[in-house]
């Protein structure tokens, strides 16, 4: 069959390979509106800026509607966001001693000066002071400010206490946040990340030239997509998660799609095929696969708009733009790269790269060796699969998740100073007090002693165990909302100052209504909204990621199985979570340092855990469950072409692995050099991402596509292409696998163990 005329009668690859074709005969053009693209909008962040902002208020909550009450019943300077602690520490003595106390009162008159304070709590109140007289607190109050620039306020007011400073006493700013809500600031990791990827593509090309094409259109890609998420700062809350997050997603899989569209091609070149036409044809075959494979990564990100956390859903859509900038990079530019270059893509080749083509045919040969080995003896593959992937997956049951606080943070920052130091003051709770507010049936005063509901409520709170400590009530003007702040006994991130919150919320008042706010009961309202979707996120990921299977290869028991594949590989990058973060083994090997209440422990500083955010998980794995299907588009597109040819199932599974091990276990490395990278990041939620995506990604390239896919796929045999006739007259004629006549004449066929499938 002439192959013109099977991409004629498949729009899409007559599509993608048209516009490859003019994208590498007008390359220069396509090249120069790129990074045209790229320098404007990087210019336009670097001039207006890219203002983020982490949001985390989830409608409908009752931690919502405490933050409302609070705002409007006792003015801006109650709500999140609207004050600001210094804690002061004199190592050398007493803060009551005269010569501190007065700098301690200069430091607060320099504060008063400053725009936008309307109150100071000095330390020398009640509750101002720990009980070793060493550690107090300030607390600043502000109103009319931008709530966007909490850290330059925040710096400003730290500024103002030089004079405390001068007597020699330690002035740190503390923050209401979790180090989530923390700026990431990009670092050394994306270049390592570079660094590492461009070592893994010049061990798989031989060539400079060649392995320079997929960093490069990388580089584009990530400047084109930070660049407008940067800009999109100004229209919505971008999360400081967001940056990062699409610098990790979006460089690995730029390089990727790159790496696949480009070993395609000079395979096409080596086999005679002229420039163009090859670019032609890798446009419409391989491009197809990499449209399908970043659409599978957008979907499960989309999938996040239903996780019913504001925060979660603009981190997720916002990653996707990342993905998309890869994919049209990927359609677009490659094929104009290819064009300028021509043969010139293996030029500059390595020393001992005379050896080079050698070593790639045996590579290819091992994978092939490797396939032909698990086709002829599927079940034993599949039993002993399944044991490894069980036992790598079993910890995951252990997974601990729930709000982490700042006793996690980089060891560095401020923030962990000011957070050990009320720890060691003035307990763990005093770092996520409750914020009790309630609502009276009727108003009540501000008076001494309390109007009787108010005093009812606070004996009450007081009561309770787990209760450290309940300050005095306070009423405001029109006696319609009453705040009470209850210590707990627990760090934020103790699973059991949640469970305080909900006693709290279940206490009845009579003629109070009760509501709980603060970072505590933000967190743990997340975290149940967050549960309750679950579900629904997954199952929407699951089934939309398997109808673009079915569309791309029409053959239903495989969109299922290859769904049922990344399943598998997530439950593996849950359970190496579980063992670093929820067990603690390798804790500290990524860069965590342990709570000050454990650090007198050796044990402790070694092993210690890391509770994980209830939103990681959802994310990771709407990110993972896209990834995996990347490789599953790759090595069906193979093993479908393969049988088209031959009609033989098992010899296509043989030649589809052999095909393509090579180049998914590159494009696999590349990902977890740029995943691992990420780990140096000093945030831990970032920490939680590198590990889990690295692991995923590395287990899913070896032992599901390599092992586990390929048993499978010879045991069911022709049932992998089996499409009910009523189903193959509804999907539309998209197929990316169905151009058998693009590939050269196929190997002699393999010497495989049983009867033909």
């Amino acid at each position: 069959m002439n192959s013109h005329l099977v991409w004629d009668g498949d729009p899409m690859a007559s599509l993608l390979g048209r516009l490859g074709e003019w994208c590498a005969r007008h390359g220069r053009l396509v090249l120069a509106l790129w990074i045209t693209l790229a320098v404007a909008l990087t210019a336009g962040t670097l001039v207006f800026g890219r203002p983020t902002s982490n949001d985390v208020s989830i409608p409908g909550t009752d931690a919502q509607r405490a933050h409302e009450l609070m705002r409007d019943g006792f003015g801006p300077g109650y709500d999140p966001g609207g004050s600001v602690q210094l804690v002061l520490y004199s190592p050398d003595g007493p803060l009551i001693a005269k010569e501190r106390k007065r700098a301690v009162e200069d430091a607060m008159a320099e504060i008063r000066r400053l725009p936008h304070v309307v109150q100071i709590d000095g330390p020398y109140r009640a509750g101002g002071l720990a009980a070793n007289l060493e550690i107090g607190v300030i607390g600043v109050r502000l109103s009319g400010h931008d709530q966007d620039k909490v850290a330059e306020t925040t710096a400003q007011i730290s500024a103002a206490a030089e004079p405390v400073r001068r007597a020699g006493i330690e002035a740190v700013p503390a923050n209401s946040g979790t180090p989530a809500d923390k700026e990431i600031k990009s670092g050394a990791s994306e270049i390592i990340g570079v660094i590492c990827a461009l070592l893994v593509l010049l061990f798989a090309f031989g060539t400079l030239v060649a392995a320079l094409v997929p960093i490069f259109t990388a580089g584009i890609s990530l400047g084109v997509g930070l660049g407008v998420i940067g800009l999109l700062g100004h229209l919505v809350d971008v999360p400081k998660q967001a940056p990062v997050m699409a610098s990790m997603i979006g460089l690995g899989v730029g390089i990727d799609y790159a790496l696949f569209l480009l070993s395609r091609h000079r395979k096409l070149l080596a086999d005679g095929v002229p420039v163009h036409e090859s670019v032609r044809r890798t446009a419409s075959g391989a491009g197809g696969a990499v449209l399908f494979a970043g659409g599978t990564v957008v979907i499960a990100l989309s999938a996040l708009l239903l996780a019913g956390f504001p925060l979660l859903r603009t981190l997720g859509w916002l990653t996707g733009i990342s993905v998309i900038c890869a994919v049209l990079t990927s359609l677009t530019l490659v094929p104009a790269l290819l064009g300028i270059l021509g043969h010139r893509v293996n030029a500059l080749r390595l020393p001992l790269s005379g050896t080079r083509r050698d070593a790639a045919h045996a590579a290819g040969s091992g994978w092939s060796r490797l396939g032909v080995w698990v086709a002829g003896r599927p079940w034993r593959v599949l039993a002993i699969t399944a044991v490894v992937l069980g036992g790598l997956a079993a910890p995951a049951l252990g997974l601990r998740l729930g709000p982490i606080d700042e006793g996690y943070a980089d060891r560095g920052q401020p923030e962990r100073r000011a957070y050990e130091l009320m720890e060691t003051g003035f307990g763990p709770g005093v770092n996520g007090p409750l914020l009790v507010v309630g609502e009276p049936a009727a108003p009540v005063r501000a008076s001494d002693p309390p109007a009787p509901v108010v005093a009812e409520l606070g004996d009450r709170l007081a009561d309770l165990p787990g209760v450290a400590h309940v300050a005095p009530a306070k009423v405001n003007d029109s006696g319609r909302a009453v705040l009470v702040q209850v210590v707990p006994e627990y760090a934020p991130s103790d699973p059991r100052a949640a469970d305080l919150v909900h006693e709290v919320r279940s206490m009845d008042v009579p003629g109070m209504r009760l509501h709980v706010g603060g970072k505590v009961a933000g967190m743990t309202d997340a975290s149940d909204r967050i549960a309750e979707r679950t579900p629904t996120v997954i199952g929407v990921v699951v089934l939309l990621s398997a109808l673009l299977l079915l569309l791309a290869f029409r053959a239903p028991l495989v969109a299922i199985k290859a769904a049922l594949m990344n399943l598998i590989s997530l439950g593996a990058a849950f359970g190496a979570l579980a063992i670093v973060f929820s067990f603690g083994i390798g804790s500290h090997l990524v860069g965590l340092d342990p709570p000050v209440s454990a650090s007198a422990s050796y044990v402790a500083t070694v092993f210690f855990t890391v509770p994980i955010d209830s939103y990681v998980p959802v994310m990771l794995f709407a990110v993972l469950f896209g990834l995996s299907m990347d490789y599953e588009v790759f090595l069906l597109t193979s093993v479908r072409q393969a049988y088209l040819r031959s009609g033989d199932n098992r010899r296509a599974v043989a030649e589809g692995l052999g095909a393509t091990g090579r180049v998914i276990t590159s494009a696999a490395l590349i990902m977890v050099a740029v995943f691992v990278a990420f780990i140096a990041y000093p945030d831990p939620v970032v920490k939680v991402f590198g590990v889990g995506l690295a692991v995923a990604i590395a287990v899913d390239a070896t032992i599901i596509r390599g092992l586990l896919v390929p048993a499978t796929m010879v045991l069911l045999g022709r049932l992998n292409w089996w499409c009910p006739p009523w189903l193959d007259r509804l999907l539309p004629n998209i197929s990316v696998a169905e151009h058998a006549d693009d590939e050269p004449e196929p190997a002699p066929e393999p010497v495989l163990a049983g009867s033909r499938g």
